[in-house]
């Protein structure tokens, strides 16, 4: 054992910098997954959280104020039912800032959807003002207890009394109202009400909303929502972070893994004398597979425990939602678990990538087989011997000789370092496709950047002629959004009646054409998914109780609403309602206008009877997400690294028995020196090459694979421009060509004793 330690440590100090790097890409390894398991943590469990204290309600029905809700209570399925509870639409202020909300008449607390309050205290009937908010639409108001809400319009106010968490779908300025309980007496007009059910299970969801709605009627049901629409809200972004994360980070490993058998299986094939000389004094083959499978575990447990330890100690300390993810993840109880799980696996993984190579060297004989006289790299091809009469310098030739004559071991080098260039040019697709949603956001589903409702004071004319006014807006494009009933009535969807016939809205279009005639819609991914339909199908769907069948001629790119939206034109949907008038207005701005400049101008303009709003951007909430590529292309960077300095190293070696020849014919050190530097920049260059042709597509593939499954729909990947990926390439080979040159100089200079010595 002592023998052992003494070459693994003469060893280490011979390839210190191999050592290094080993340790700091496996704790950038080891730090992606951990984050990666953060993120998904917190992704789904403070949801699950607090609809678990919450004892929430599997499905919520907003009827109108007729209906005989008694009725769910003895459907087969329901365990218990919240409600029914009155409810109002109302705008309420609070600092300047406005919002559309819910104000739902809750008696007392509830048993079933009963919130967590997270500050003040509930609803008191000695405070018939008072009421409580959702926690996510008080931060947009920037409310807290003891503030005052007023109610535009009116002489109307309300006092916050309390804070409170709710499980059901969260606000969404301009797309889904906050949530505000109050008592019954504080909604003295209500349009409708609101019922939860709690079902004995949760997989029957859709059979009993399907249920619900035949025993009300669909003309009685405005709008259902289900746990699974408010646990993917809740979990978003996050974890669309967290398979980022765990992607790149398992694609990491692997790339780490077979650097780590390259590196080996280059050092064996370079120190064939010296393991011959161990098993000869008497190491056994377990002995020598021993000394490079402990000494390669202990660089990946020291960079394993290192990351476990930074994430530990700091991780909450990072700033943005990644700090905050793994401050929760923290205190959830399968923290330690996950802590000690990621770190082992990708040790072990490192450990069996590490072992197969070690086999190969317990398999090397005591005596040292005599090595073939014909030089490594074989006979010049008839190529690269027309192209020397050719009188192209000696360098440029026998480089690629040295870099291609051995098809197996130069493919298997080539292979090991595009996996990580892939990886990088996967990122920067990721990197530049969220660019894209700010540079371009209408080529993404975004043509409009505000969003404007009105009360019904001023007439459409007044609004759109206020509106186009503004220097700043170029188009006011008149609509009206409606919660309808899907073909099978278990789910609700978004229709919206946007433009005109002679104005139409400009919808993003990945398939298909645009709704230009009567009947005629545009339907995101997220809604062709759930009614499982296609470009030219007609659907039909229930507005109301009124029937309504469209023409799906285009698929449009759906950033909002999970892709659960249908877009046709206002003039269609009032064939159907003739007196329908606006009640939003999605204006597009001048290029270089400031939304919110022109939002403060509009609202002032508005005299109060303006509720202005940007339109959400999806990236943004993916702004963590650009330090997290950062963080990985350095990681795959370093991996890429630790595969060049393996493929030089061979080269080197490789390149010693040529040496004599070379100088026989008159070659210079320098010329020589120059054929390892072109052999080593040309097999970066293949690498390079293949890493671009590879990781363009599938950096496609899988980003519109994911906006496929988010419902936005695929058509937004976006890859990095030649700027980018050409002077990534040109810095890889220069790169590789600069790392070979010193190594190359000092071989090539090397005496000719030594040179006997090592072609012996």
């Amino acid at each position: 054992m002592r023998a052992t330690l003494r070459w693994a440590h003469s060893d280490l100090r011979t390839h210190r910098g191999e050592a290094l790097f080993l340790v700091l890409a496996t704790a950038g390894i080891v730090a992606s997954l951990l984050l990666a398991t953060a993120l998904f943590g917190y992704a789904t469990n403070p949801w699950q959280r607090v609809f678990t204290q919450s004892h929430g309600a599997h499905v919520w029905l907003h009827t109108d104020k007729a209906a005989d809700t008694g009725k769910l209570a003895g459907l087969d399925g329901v365990d218990t039912v919240a409600g029914p509870y009155p409810t109002a639409a109302v705008t309420v202020s609070s600092r300047g800032s406005r919002a559309s909300v819910e104000l739902r008449g809750t008696p007392e607390r509830p048993s079933v959807g009963r919130p967590p309050i997270v500050s003040g205290h509930w609803l008191d009937p000695s405070a018939p003002n008072g009421v409580v908010l959702e926690s996510r639409l008080a931060r947009a108001l920037l409310a807290e207890p003891g503030d005052t809400l007023t109610v535009p319009g009116t002489a109307r106010e309300l006092t916050v009394v309390g804070l409170a968490d709710s499980a059901e779908p969260r606000y969404r300025p301009g797309e889904q109202p906050g949530l505000v309980w109050a008592l019954p007496s504080a909604v003295p007009d209500p349009g409708g009400q609101v019922i939860g059910l709690r079902l004995t299970d949760p997989g029957d969801t859709s059979y009993i909303v399907q249920r619900a709605v035949t025993v009300l009627g669909s003309g009685a049901i405005g709008e259902v929502s289900t746990w699974q629409q408010a646990r993917a809200e809740a979990q978003g972004d996050n974890r669309l972070l967290g398979q980022v994360l765990g992607l790149f980070g398992l694609g990491a490993l692997v790339a780490a893994g077979f650097a780590v058998h390259g590196a080996i299986g280059t050092r064996i094939r370079g120190h064939l004398r010296d393991l011959s000389v161990l098993k000869a004094i008497g190491f056994t083959p377990g002995q020598v597979v021993r000394i490079f499978l402990l000494q390669h575990l202990a660089y990946a447990l020291l960079g394993a425990l290192a990351a476990a330890g930074l994430a530990e100690a700091l991780g909450s300390r990072i700033p943005g939602r990644l700090g905050d993810a793994v401050g929760v993840w923290q205190g959830l109880p399968g923290h330690t678990v996950a802590l000690i799980v990621v770190p082992v696996g990708a040790v072990l993984f490192i450990g069996a990538t590490t072992g197969l190579a070690a086999w190969r060297a317990g398999r090397v004989p005591p005596v040292p087989l005599p090595r073939p006289a014909a030089t490594s790299g074989g006979r010049l091809s008839g190529v690269a011997r027309r192209a020397l009469g050719m009188r192209i310098p000696p360098a440029l030739v026998l480089g690629w000789h040295t870099a291609f004559i051995r098809r197996p071991r130069s493919l298997a080098t080539v292979a090991r370092l595009t996996l990580p260039l892939l990886l990088i040019v996967v990122a920067m697709s990721a990197w530049t496709t969220i660019d894209r949603f700010h540079s371009e956001p209408e080529r993404v589903g975004l043509p409009t950047a505000l969003s404007v409702r009105a009360d019904a004071v001023r007439n459409e004319q007044q609004i759109r002629s206020l509106l186009e006014r503004d220097p700043g807006v170029a188009a006011a494009y008149p609509g009206v959004e409606t919660a309808a009933l899907g073909p099978s009535q278990t789910a609700t969807i978004a229709l919206r009646g946007l433009g005109t016939h002679r104005d139409p809205y400009p919808h993003t279009l990945a398939e298909g054409r645009p709704a230009r005639g009567s009947d005629e819609a545009v339907a995101g991914q997220g809604l062709l998914d759930l009614l499982d339909a296609r470009v030219g199908d007609w659907v039909r769907m229930t507005v109301g109780d009124q029937p309504l069948i469209l023409h799906i001629v285009g698929r449009s790119i759906e950033p909002e609403n999970a892709g659960r939206v249908i877009s046709t034109s206002l003039d269609t949907l009032r064939e159907n309602d003739p007196g329908l008038r606006p009640t939003l207005y999605e204006l597009r701005l001048d290029p270089g206008a400031d939304p919110r400049e022109v939002a403060d101008r509009l609202t002032a303009a508005g005299g109060g009877h303006l509720d202005v709003h940007t339109v959400a951007n999806p990236a943004d909430g993916l702004s963590p997400l650009r330090a997290v590529v950062a963080g990985l292309i350095a990681v795959l960077a370093l991996i890429g690294l630790i595969e060049l300095l393996t493929a030089i190293g061979g080269t080197v070696r490789e390149s010693e028995r040529d040496l004599l020849a070379l100088k026989a014919i008159g070659l210079s050190p320098r010329q020589i020196t120059a054929i390892t530097v072109t052999a080593t920049g040309l097999t970066a260059l293949a690498a390079v090459l293949a890493a671009t042709a590879l990781g363009l597509p599938l950096a496609h593939w899988l980003i519109d694979a994911q906006g496929r499954s988010s419902g936005i729909g695929a058509g937004i990947a976006q890859g990095p421009s030649a700027v980018l990926v050409v002077p990534l390439g040109a810095a890889a080979v220069l790169c590789a060509a600069a790392l070979a040159a010193v190594p190359a100089a000092r071989a090539a200079r090397r005496r000719l004793a030594d040179t006997l010595s090592a072609v012996a």
